[in-house]
């Protein structure tokens, strides 16, 4: 696909989304370089500042199923997943989809339920599929899953296990809006919810055509060498126990094709590498110091990124030149 066709689709969906969470762009783009990079999202951040918002217009602006799951502590896997009934008509046990069948599901305070209903997650977000009673389903295409948890509040939570954080392609923020844009958003809503009048602006189809078009970027082996450097760099900081993973390797440089395909271009530049780190790799890292959350380890990243030598990619070099 024309790159910059794709740019102006994207735009489009990001212009959608944002008449919902009004002075977030940068958040709003990140959830879409998300679920166009194929990967599930993290939002840690305290109540009432439009995670699930952000979830509900992503869905409504590409035409996708929607499904919100309440993670609490007495949820079963089954609740989850679904669950095989026994029909009384036909002899025979029938496979009930539980909400996990939706393109964008939207798993809401993830830390409150059990270790055993959060590692029912594990093989629908990895592999795109679920097995009960020993048969697998395959998951809607795309899959996307945004979960939420509170940083703050400790008690009544189960905290994800490190294997789980990895499974997530990038953690971010909302943060609260400024002073004119809450004004806005109570104006906004004091007759109706802007949700509610929110339509499609692409097709479910149409967005997965542009999801295929980010596996095409094009990656100098200088650029790939470059996001693998970073990965490995971060395995040797001092203020860490563990780095990154490989998964963190495949997942910044899905990340930076998406974001290369957001710019109009079919090609990463360092740039894209950069701006990615930051959102891609913290949740990963293992600190000696694991009072620390995903917003005290910027400097981890800064320190990574100062390190390790960037290099100059040819394409765009070129077409400076032209």
């Amino acid at each position: 696909m024309d790159p910059q066709y794709c740019r102006e689709r994207i735009a489009r969906v990001a212009e959608n989304v944002e008449r919902v969470i009004k002075g977030k762009p940068q958040t709003v783009r990140l959830a879409i370089v998300a679920l166009l990079a194929g990967g599930h999202l993290l939002i840690e951040d305290v109540p009432g500042v439009g995670k699930t918002m952000l979830a509900r217009a992503l869905a409504k602006s590409i035409d996708a199923k929607f499904q919100r799951i309440q993670f609490t502590p007495d949820l079963l896997p089954s609740d989850v997943t679904g669950v095989s009934v026994f029909n009384q008509k036909t002899g025979v046990f029938e496979f009930q989809p539980g909400p996990i069948f939706a393109n964008i599901v939207l798993i809401d305070e993830i830390n409150r339920t059990t270790p055993r209903t959060q590692s029912s997650l594990l093989e629908a977000m990895a592999e795109q599929q679920v097995s009960v009673d020993g048969i697998t389903y395959e998951l809607p295409d795309p899959f996307f899953v945004m979960a939420t948890q509170n940083p703050i509040e400790f008690y009544g939570t189960y905290p994800l296990p490190e294997g789980q954080r990895d499974r997530f392609l990038m953690a971010i923020g909302l943060g609260y809006p400024s002073f004119n844009v809450e004004k806005e958003i109570a104006l906004d809503q004091m007759v109706r919810h802007p949700i509610e009048d929110l339509a499609p602006v692409i097709s479910l189809e149409e967005f997965k055509k542009i999801q295929n078009a980010v596996k095409e970027v094009a990656v100098e082996d200088s650029i790939l060498d470059y996001i693998v450097s970073i990965v490995h760099s971060t395995r040797n900081h001092p203020e860490l126990l563990l780095g990154a993973s490989p998964r963190g390797s495949l997942a910044l440089l899905r990340t930076s094709q998406a974001m290369a395909l957001c710019e109009g271009r079919d090609y990463v530049v360092p740039d894209d590498v950069k701006q990615m780190a930051r959102w891609v790799l913290p949740h990963r890292f293992i600190t000696k110091e694991r009072a620390k959350g995903i917003a005290n380890q910027a400097h981890i990243i800064d320190d990574v990124l100062r390190e390790v030598p960037v290099p100059v990619s040819a394409r765009a070099s070129g077409e400076d030149q032209n």
